[in-house]
């Protein structure tokens, strides 16, 4: 197959336009998902959660995040999904359409695959049953509504240690028995799968089913690396990189008009820290776990889009009870024209606007 010859400036805005950031916004929640194939839900909300945040740097002012809870709660139009990709890899809770749900369930069937959690079902069989049946009878259900009768505990030298209510339902909604029924505040409301999810959902066959997800996966990046897309697209070659890359078929960097975004620590445009180098020059890591006098960016610290390039970080925080959005640095890897300065301000007053604050301080 012949290999598709891309500059970094083609294949940056490839990317851009991928990720839905150029300047031709969506126009609501259910076509960012679908496009991004998924949103991280992260509790840290230093500036807002994660999943609004990014759909905000789509949509802009217009979104709501009461949409998102719709969508799981009511409309079922979003389903929680958890993705681990190792056992000792953290765990990503994420909503993904609905509509999709047929690409998730050869492989929930198959769950867990780690030896310690299969073997800690197996010896609590009894725990198991119990738990299905008081959810069928009684649920939706909290996890402190439901009864610890665990055989064999839970061991661990974290948080999750004899939490066995909490594991068994997190086990159970892998493999797709039970499902997340909505959530009081922050804590979820948890169902057998049969009332959440829609009746006569196809299930692809797993190998299928991972195709499918890799050509959406690469849909949604425009340019990626086979260790995340598979064989999936056309190979590449960029312009000042090494190796190959996957590109997405119909993919067109022509007639690219950008914009200013600030972006989310979690953005799929930057979480891969490699691809952000190798494409955009941009270095970045999240600071929040580090000791404050370790940190270069700050605790939360936002990326900069300015049209197909990442161009710095803003420092910010919003402060609730005197109405304000703290910004405390303004980091820039390039020089800021003009320009850039005037687009970077004014993304911040939307983002205080958006988050019902009354002003944009300097600190």
């Amino acid at each position: 197959m012949k290999v598709r010859q891309l500059t970094r400036d083609e294949a940056r805005r490839i990317a851009v336009r991928a990720q839905m950031l150029d300047a031709d916004r969506p126009g609501d929640l259910m076509t960012v998902v679908d496009r991004l194939t998924f949103l991280q839900l992260d509790p840290t909300a230093v500036i807002a959660p994660n999943a609004d945040l990014v759909s905000w740097s789509r949509i802009g002012n217009a979104y709501d995040p009461a949409d998102l809870r719709r969508a799981v709660d009511e409309e079922r139009t979003l389903f929680e999904h958890r993705g681990q990709e190792s056992e000792k890899e953290p765990v990503i809770v994420m909503v993904r359409p609905m509509a999709n749900l047929g690409l998730y369930r050869a492989e929930m069937a198959t769950w867990p695959i780690w030896t310690k959690s299969r073997e800690w079902l197996a010896a609590n069989k009894g725990f198991r049953k119990r738990v299905l049946a008081q959810l069928k009878a009684s649920g939706p259900l909290q996890s402190r509504d439901i009864t610890d009768s665990a055989e064999v505990p839970w061991q661990s030298t974290g948080w999750t240690h004899d939490r066995n209510v909490t594991q068994m339902l997190e086990l159970l909604s892998s493999r797709g028995e039970i499902a997340v029924a909505g959530r009081r505040g922050k804590q979820r409301i948890w169902d057998v799968a049969e009332r959440i999810y829609p009746a006569g959902t196809v299930v692809v066959p797993a190998e299928e089913a991972r195709t499918i997800r890799s050509e959406k996966r690469l849909r949604s990046l425009g340019v990626a690396r086979s260790r995340i897309v598979g064989e999936a697209g056309i190979p590449a070659e960029v312009e000042g990189t090494t190796g190959q890359w996957r590109v997405e078929p119909e993919a067109d960097a022509t007639d690219f008009e950008g914009r200013t975004a600030l972006l989310s620590p979690f953005d799929r445009l930057v979480h891969d820290r490699v691809r952000a180098l190798d494409l955009f020059d941009f270095d970045y890591t999240l600071e929040m776990y580090k000791p404050a006098a370790a940190r270069r960016w700050g605790y939360f610290a936002l990326p900069i889009l300015h049209n197909d390039q990442l161009v710095g970080k803003v420092d910010a925080a919003a402060d609730r009870k005197t109405s304000q959005l703290l910004v405390h640095a303004v980091h820039q890897d390039v020089r800021f024209s003009r320009a850039t300065t005037a687009a970077v301000n004014g993304e911040l007053k939307s983002l205080a606007e958006w988050l019902g604050l009354e002003a944009v301080r300097r600190t």
